[in-house]
């Protein structure tokens, strides 16, 4: 049974979510050509819902593949190339598989100045891998973030849809651990 979508939250969801299905169709489903019309019907062009399709592409794959970008460049009329350009620009697309939980830590100047690179550093330690690449299990990947906008709360770090503010290497285990829990996935 799919959801109903109202078009204004219909580009609007979050988009990396630690749940996924890689194997989805985008718009083969009823849920996905639901979704694709109500994006479309809040934009005067077919090209101005690049964006969110990209989102939505990316909130149910958990990254935006090739072939996707192709399936959403026939739906709005664009070429893949225009898509990939606009899709390599942003950072918040991913455009290779990602772990479950994809944690980003903020080393821009407030967060760096609040020990930003030594929070990054425990993450990577604790998940047992390097900046960008994905733990074997799957699980996790760690990377450094230009900019998370809370500047107030540094250190900042996101995973997934969710954000931790004031985070320091002691709080890094505790972090980590609340994602295995009952409500972390």
């Amino acid at each position: 049974m799919s959801r109903r979508l109202h078009p204004a939250v219909a580009g609007a969801q979050p988009f990396q979510l630690a749940e996924r299905d890689p194997d989805a169709p985008l718009f083969g489903s009823e849920e996905g050509r639901e979704r694709l019309e109500a994006i479309l019907s809040r934009y005067p062009t077919r090209r101005a819902a690049l964006l969110p399709l990209l989102g939505y592409a990316q909130e149910l794959h958990g990254w935006i593949s090739t072939g996707d970008m192709e399936e959403i460049a026939e739906v709005l009329e664009l070429t893949p190339a225009y898509v990939w350009s606009v899709a390599s620009f942003y950072t918040m697309y991913n455009k290779h598989p990602t772990g479950r939980h994809m944690i980003q830590v903020c080393t821009n100047i407030s967060c760096h100045l609040n020990g930003a690179h030594r929070v990054l550093e425990e993450f990577l330690e604790q998940t047992g891998t390097v900046e960008g690449e994905t733990t074997e299990d799957g699980r996790f990947t760690v990377l450094e973030a230009e900019c998370l906008g809370a500047c107030g709360f540094a250190t900042a770090v996101q995973i997934n849809d969710a954000y931790h503010e004031n985070v320091t290497p002691e709080k890094v285990a505790e972090i980590l651990a609340s994602l295995d829990g009952p409500q972390g996935g």
